[in-house]
């Protein structure tokens, strides 16, 4: 019986961010009310925000995926490896795979997504909230082998420096440029980016 009712969990989820991302990308996030969004994924509106607990987190929850992800690095990797070359190693693992959070990624939604995203100054906010608790998760981890100084300045370089490679690569494809002709330069950016971090 639980595994049905978190299937079912899943599966109401997934109707309410499809619903959601489909109208925000036609109309614009600040233009659709969550009414509408929870009429259209066929819950109600408490329902909905059981789910996702703001209007924001209906389109940030993708993100939210990748939630803790630098730290899970950190602590997951080989042993003797440095934290920083795993977390390089990571990113390029990430621009190889077209991972959408590393911006290199240009298939339409994607693209649009983040433009809408980077556009709508609530979101914006939210995903600064969400890089808060990122930045510190990370910290924690890299905190197990360095002072706290060194450590939070390091998960602040760090994360910084992500979201600027991942920001430059769907610049670059939200004007129009191929993927395959963005994709070098990026990972360049990204040894650049590491190489400058201690």
């Amino acid at each position: 019986m639980t595994g049905l009712r978190q299937l079912h969990r899943q599966r109401v989820h997934e109707a309410i961010s499809e619903a959601a991302i489909a109208l925000f990308l036609e109309r614009g996030f600040d233009e659709v009310p969550v009414a509408e969004v929870a009429a259209a994924a066929q819950v109600s509106k408490p329902t909905l925000f059981k789910y996702f607990p703001t209007k924001e987190d209906l389109v940030l929850h993708r993100i939210a995926d990748h939630q803790g992800e630098a730290a899970r690095v950190v602590r997951g990797r080989a042993p003797g490896e440095d934290p920083m070359r795993a977390l390089h190693r990571h990113f390029l693992d990430g621009l190889a795979r077209r991972d959408p959070v590393t911006g290199l990624n240009d298939h339409p939604d994607v693209v649009a997504y983040h433009r809408m995203v980077f556009s709508t100054p609530s979101l914006v906010a939210r995903l600064f909230h969400h890089m808060a608790l990122d930045e510190r998760a990370l910290a924690d981890a890299l905190a197990e082998t360095a002072d706290d100084l060194t450590a939070d300045l390091l998960a602040a370089r760090i994360l910084a420096a992500q979201r600027v490679l991942a920001r430059r690569n769907w610049q670059a494809l939200s004007d129009g440029r191929p993927l395959l002709e963005v994709e070098p330069e990026a990972v360049r950016a990204a040894d650049r980016a590491f190489s400058m971090l201690p």
